[in-house]
């Protein structure tokens, strides 16, 4: 199946919720998936994400909606490969926070490696 690679950008709870749930679909359904977070986005892939914190969580929560938190366990069970852009977190600060276990630390040519002549999505 062709690789999706999906690129997140922001580090917004809905974008980053709709990233993972992009990611374990189509890892449910056999395909290959990376995803990398630069900038903003690299809060999703901390050891600490603050967005499993954001309100919105409890409201996914209530209307039987998976949380980022539930997500996260999904992509790590489906071995999505979840890697976080050093420069990324260079520039929001963030590079002495820890990542989330089994999070790689690279840049966008490992990325693009990853997802070869596969499909992009940015988020």
């Amino acid at each position: 199946m062709t690789a999706l690679g999906i690129l997140l950008l922001s580090g917004g709870h809905e974008r980053a919720h709709y990233a993972l749930m992009l990611a374990t679909a189509a890892a449910a359904l056999g395909r290959p998936v990376t995803l990398f977070a630069t900038n903003g986005g690299c809060r999703l892939l901390l050891e600490a994400t603050p967005l499993e914190r954001d309100p919105r969580e409890a409201e996914l929560a209530r209307a039987g909606v998976a949380s980022i938190a539930t997500l996260m366990e999904a992509a790590r069970a489906l071995e999505i490969r979840r890697i976080a852009c050093e420069a990324g977190l260079r520039a929001e600060g963030l590079d002495g926070e820890r990542l989330a276990p089994g999070v790689e630390l690279a840049g966008i040519v490992t990325f693009l490696g990853a997802v070869g002549t596969g499909q992009v999505i940015s988020l």
